[in-house]
């Protein structure tokens, strides 16, 4: 009987692998696949590897904080074990479905926090430190981009922003006894430099994904002393590997083209801001959701961009020039940047729009309802049923 609900805790937690990968790709990989950076089969194939890097080494400290400090490892029975887990994967197959980018992290100390409150064995303290942490990320990649977008974007697009071109990145000369690397057609080493460095942060971003993400995959079992670190890291890669070929699909054009159609400055911007939020909490054994702060440091950049139409004293005063509207950050900046309060609202009207604003209403609603039911059926569950 026990090796049948061995192997049931092993299922639930592929099962909870395969939505992370599905949700978290998205996030990670979205960006560059709308800037047509990268095709889904090869981030999927990137995200896989890097994720088992992030969960590895950083992703340790999240799996101690979930499997042991939320609720004492004695609660984790192989029963309860198994009901947390399919809370976790049933709230984010639902997100999923839905095409938007589900807080992973979030779900799964709801789903935790349920099983603490119905046992009387939750570390208030502990959940304290999560849920403030859960809403300082946000606040910083807000104000990160806004801060970047009013004072720093004008001169970074002006300074290193590119033209993609059309055709491949790079090609092969053959003519010699061994085929080497060239520039495409019309590819200029600028392009190329810009590129490769999109592609870097793409992948520090999937490691970031790993560090916060595959703990929740895996805690439960890890903190029930059902499977050793090592292993529990093997099979949370594998799942979430099966969820990026698959459903994450979906969850990159979401991101990629529904929430935002991203330069490649905007996009290096987002990820680097977004992935330093979720490593340095990854590094401080908090569970955080990658996806929140991406979305706001999307939010934030745009928002930022737009206001250089008003000084700051305007801004206090309330005095706005026209109508601000955050669509500003495909603006291409090809002469001398204007000061903040020349710049007309004139000249981001054109830009195309930043993000659609309903799309940001569905996903923080994701964010709220995911872990918000996860927590509620998680306690349900532990109070009416003889698991505990």
């Amino acid at each position: 009987m026990v090796s049948v609900l061995f192997l049931i805790g092993l299922l639930a937690a592929v099962f909870v692998g395969f939505n992370i990968g599905g949700s978290s790709t998205g996030v990670a990989w979205g960006p560059s696949v709308g800037a047509k950076v990268i095709n889904k089969t090869a981030a999927a194939a990137l995200m896989t590897f890097f994720v088992f890097f992030g969960g590895w080494t950083v992703g340790r400290n999240v799996i101690d904080t979930l499997g042991s400090e939320i609720v004492p490892e004695t609660a984790f029975s192989i029963e309860a074990s198994i009901v947390v887990l399919s809370f976790i994967g049933l709230g984010m197959l639902f997100a999923n479905i839905y095409g938007v980018p589900v807080s992973t992290s979030m779900t799964a100390v709801g789903a935790i926090a349920g099983l603490g409150l119905a046992t009387n064995s939750l570390n208030w303290a502990v959940m304290g430190e999560i849920v403030v942490w859960w809403i300082i990320a946000p606040i910083i990649g807000f104000w990160c981009g806004a801060v970047i977008g009013r004072y720093l974007y004008p001169h970074l697009d002006r300074l290193f922003a590119i033209q993609q071109t059309e055709g491949p990145l790079i090609t092969y000369d053959s003519s010699g006894m061994v085929p080497r690397p060239v520039l495409g057609p019309g590819t200029t080493p600028r392009e190329l430099v810009s590129t490769t460095l999109v592609f870097l942060i793409a992948c520090y971003m999937s490691f970031s994904a790993g560090a916060s993400n595959i703990a929740n995959a895996v805690a439960p079992l890890v903190g029930g002393d059902l499977l050793g670190p090592d292993w529990a890291v093997g099979l949370g890669t594998i799942a979430i590997g099966i969820g990026a070929f698959t459903i994450a699909r979906r969850t990159m054009e979401s991101v990629g083209n529904g929430l935002t159609d991203l330069p490649l400055m905007a996009a290096t911007i987002v990820m680097v801001v977004a992935a330093t939020i979720t490593t340095v909490a990854s590094w401080l054994g908090i569970p955080i959701s990658l996806a929140l702060s991406t979305v706001m440091t999307i939010v934030g950049l745009g928002w930022g961009r737009a206001t250089r139409t008003t000084t700051v004293p305007d801004l206090a005063r309330g005095e706005i020039e026209g109508s601000v509207s955050v669509n500003a950050v495909t603006v291409e900046t090809d002469k001398e940047v204007p000061e903040i309060g020349e710049e007309s609202a004139e000249d981001l009207q054109d830009a195309g729009e930043l993000f659609d604003p309903s799309a940001v209403v569905r996903f923080v609603s994701f964010w709220i309802i995911g872990p918000s039911v996860a927590t509620g059926l998680s306690y349900l569950s532990f109070v009416v049923l003889p698991i505990t």
